[in-house]
């Protein structure tokens, strides 16, 4: 994410500007690395107050942040504008993710011939006065049909590093991943797959 920092008065510290790009590293995972931000650090008597701006591909975001100093303001305006952006991706997720259908196997369609009623006169009136009609045949395979199911082996949804449950979010939103097995630093199991409504589901493994 291309990050524009200015200050309408005063000096950005290194620290200031570390903290900043970060911040904005954070937001590009969740919105897309298209997207640009600036950063204005400003003060009006003895509040400091900083404004950021977001633009992405198609959404504009604009959060500010105030507090005793310059990293508290930042802070703040950091939090919202990535609780915003959390709230525009989940409702991206929602409205273009559709259910996966269900696959279902069924045996090829069996021909069926169609009935042939055959009109009847008194001089082919058969004996006993019963009509002729011909009786359509069902026939099934022999065999009901079996497809194996098809198996591929992969060891990208383990996380190799101790993580929390808001990283591995991040981490599988990042990677584009349905399924991610990660461990916390305490040594606790996780699993944290996408269901079919778009929602990620977190399972404990005991």
């Amino acid at each position: 994410m291309h990050v524009a920092i200015t200050a309408k008065k005063g000096k950005i510290s290194k620290a200031q500007r570390t903290q900043a790009e970060e911040g904005m590293e954070r937001i590009g995972r969740i919105l897309g690395r298209t997207a640009r931000a600036s950063v204005t650090f400003g003060a009006q008597r003895h509040v400091h107050i900083v404004e950021l701006t977001i633009m992405a591909r198609s959404q504009k975001f604009a959060a500010t942040g105030k507090g005793d100093s310059p990293d508290a303001a930042l802070r703040e305006a950091i939090e919202h504008a990535e609780h915003q952006a959390h709230r525009h991706r989940d409702r991206r997720i929602v409205s273009k993710r559709l259910p996966k259908e269900e696959k279902v196997l069924t045996a090829p369609p069996v021909a069926r011939p169609k009935a042939r009623v055959e009109p009847v006169t008194d001089e082919a009136q058969p004996a006993r006065g019963k009509a002729r009609t011909s009786i359509a045949v069902h026939s099934f395979p022999a065999r009901a049909t079996v497809v194996e199911p098809h198996i591929v082996k992969n060891g990208e949804a383990i996380a190799l590093r101790p993580m929390t449950i808001e990283e591995a979010v991040k981490d599988a939103e990042f990677r584009d991943r349905d399924l991610l097995i990660f461990r916390t630093v305490i040594g606790e199991m996780f699993v944290l797959h996408r269901r079919r409504d778009g929602q990620m589901e977190l399972v404990e493994i005991p």
